[in-house]
């Protein structure tokens, strides 16, 4: 896992964090014990599903704040990437919808809904424009699934790092053979 996430020298070398760098300088930041672990696993998936955009600048920007693993923080916000961001949203939007009760129409309806929509919307203002309308349409929905998404995910990535964590010595100390 090591040679995955980012060193400290790569990321206080990025410009995007370069108000962070002096902060990143810091040897908590980089200490890893289950505590600063589980909380940087907890940082970075809440911050992966909850912003969209910049998602390592806040997640580094919050790992620093609450003196845990940056780079594992970093790491973990890629929860979301180019193969899981449409079905993370799905889920997210199914989610809302179905906690602020808007399940009734069905889903089938209210896809083709979205697409006549965005059809019309590209028809006459083109892509960009179809996107944002498409994205305000799903927007509370949206916003509300990736809020409980988000907070569920930090806790359980919390709770499975602090239950599974498993301290390096103690790992060679049970695999040594016993004499007889």
């Amino acid at each position: 896992m090591k040679r995955w996430l980012p060193r400290r020298e790569q990321l206080v070398r990025q410009r995007w964090l370069a108000p962070l760098s002096h902060h990143l300088k810091d040897d908590r930041l980089w200490r890893v014990d289950r505590a600063s672990v589980a909380r940087a696993v907890a940082v970075g998936l809440f911050f992966g599903l909850m912003v969209p955009v910049a998602q390592i600048v806040f997640a580094v920007a919050c790992a620093a704040w609450l003196r845990c693993h940056v780079a594992v923080a970093a790491g973990a916000t890629l929860i979301t990437n180019p193969l899981t961001f449409a079905p993370l949203y799905w889920l997210a939007h199914r989610i809302g919808s179905a906690l602020l009760g808007r399940t009734n129409g069905g889903a089938e309806a209210e896809a083709d809904l979205l697409e006549s929509q965005a059809e019309a919307a590209m028809a006459a203002d083109g892509m960009l424009a179809a996107a944002w309308q498409a994205v305000q349409t799903a927007g509370a929905p949206l916003l509300l699934g990736l809020a409980v998404m988000a907070v569920c995910a930090a806790a359980l990535g919390f709770a499975l790092v602090w239950l599974l964590w498993r301290p390096p010595h103690a790992a060679s100390a049970t695999s040594a053979p016993q004499e007889r």
